[in-house]
């Protein structure tokens, strides 16, 4: 289906849910992946199943760790800003605290890593493709999401930002935005009660799982998708 070979992938929040499925795909049709995550132990068991891929253990909350990390790496031809994190809170009781560790992996992170990414790529006269992962939480009011909502909301304009700039040099910048993805955490926020009431609103019945968003992040990383760029590529089953 897709040919990844020759290509050299970072993919951040690799260690578990969807940035692992991430992984696995790119690796499965021959990219050379590189995986990012704070967690030394879910580094390892991936690379225990995957020897091929490289590894790299940084908190991306520290922009110059995870600067100097990413600077050291060859030239990257696919990247997937994945790693987020989910501070429950309503818009009356969102913290500084909440509102700078979210926004400091949510958004800060992409910037910082996507700034290394593209500036190698337009060093060398290469294209490259980036794909964002957002969330329909930044254009649905869930309770309780009120600072990732934000904070997602900011990734699809920063989506559009970058495609609009770095798409002059042959670099797609698009986002995917899913609902409720069947992971670690998203099972952690629901109870049976909301798991009904969201699953009302999405036409199809169902939330997504892993695959579903890996497969449509290498439909945009692949050159099927080449004339696409500065999307926001929902996989909601319809949500309304």
């Amino acid at each position: 289906m897709y040919d990844f070979n020759g290509k050299r992938a970072l993919v951040t929040g690799a260690g578990r849910g969807i940035g692992r499925e991430i992984v696995k795909q790119l690796s499965k049709y021959g990219a050379h992946v590189i995986a990012l995550s704070k967690t030394r132990e879910n580094l390892e068991s991936l690379k225990s199943e995957i020897p091929s891929i490289e590894t790299i253990c940084v908190d991306l909350g520290d922009w110059k760790a995870t600067r100097q990390a990413v600077e050291k790496l060859q030239t990257v031809d696919l990247l997937v800003n994945n790693a987020g994190v989910l501070e429950e809170a309503v818009f009356e009781t969102i913290t500084e605290e909440q509102f700078d560790k979210t926004f400091n992996v949510n958004v800060k992170a992409i910037i910082n890593i996507s700034q290394v990414i593209a500036k190698k790529l337009k060093d060398e006269n290469k294209p490259g493709s980036v794909v964002n992962i957002s969330s329909v939480s930044s254009w649905f009011n869930y309770t309780g999401e009120a600072v990732y909502g934000l904070s997602k909301a900011t990734v699809d304009k920063l989506t559009k930002l970058m495609a609009k700039e770095l798409g002059p040099s042959g670099i797609r910048v698009n986002s995917v935005n899913p609902t409720w993805v069947m992971t670690e955490m998203a099972m952690q926020l629901l109870s049976p009660e909301n798991e009904v009431q969201l699953k009302s609103k999405i036409p199809l019945g169902k939330f997504c799982n892993v695959k579903d968003i890996a497969d449509a992040v290498l439909f945009l990383l692949s050159d099927n998708a080449k004339m696409v760029n500065g999307v926001h590529f929902p996989v909601d089953g319809g949500e309304q």
